[in-house]
């Protein structure tokens, strides 16, 4: 048996052919293209209704009106690209997206003076209430404990007879805080009631 000559190892045609072959045995997934659409509004609605967005966003508003009336007041029958109080609102929102670097601009001095001040102040203004918003989201307090807490808990007490002194101590005064916290939240409720 040893005289044969042993055949040469073929090398596969595509380097990741074994690979293919072993994903196909596996049933096939479905590429998700479309976001989850409920998800992202339930997502969009906590963030209004638990951070000061939509206050921030009416006062930004109200100033990009106010902003553009001085525009407007400043350049009426000495600029010729704002002839009007529309083109004011649009050349003060395009100011607050480009930091003032859209033309034609004002030409006079108050004109100037009011456009440096929006260009300014409104691009910080809008990319702060956006970031704000977003990161007092991400950083407000959970009412709730969450569900990592709680399973590690319910793993500390099964865990019980094997845990040291002071995983015990600080077992106990995890779950006294938990249950204090509650306390006092539920007779907040009950003396708002």
């Amino acid at each position: 048996m040893e005289d044969r000559e042993r055949f040469e190892e073929v090398r596969p045609l595509l380097p990741g052919d074994k690979v293919l072959r072993i994903l196909r045995r596996r049933p096939r997934r479905r590429l998700r293209i479309v976001p989850n659409i409920p998800a992202v509004f339930r997502f969009l609605k906590d963030i209004v209704t638990r951070t000061p967005l939509i206050p921030l966003i009416v006062a930004l508003v109200v100033l990009w009106l106010l902003f553009s009336w001085g525009i407007y007041l400043a350049e009426r029958g000495v600029n010729e690209q704002i002839t009007s109080y529309g083109y004011a609102l649009w050349w003060g929102f395009t100011a607050m997206q480009t930091q003032g670097a859209n033309a034609p601009g004002p030409i006079t001095t108050a004109g100037i003076v009011i456009g440096l001040i929006w260009s300014i102040f409104s691009t910080v203004a809008f990319f702060g209430v956006i970031i704000g918003s977003l990161y007092a989201y991400f950083m407000l307090p959970r009412h709730h404990p969450s569900r990592e807490l709680i399973s590690v808990i319910q793993y500390n007490l099964d865990e019980l007879e094997n845990l040291s002194t002071d995983e015990l101590e600080t077992l106990r005064d995890t779950i006294v805080r938990i249950v204090d916290a509650q306390i006092s939240r539920t007779k907040k409720k009950s003396q708002g009631q």
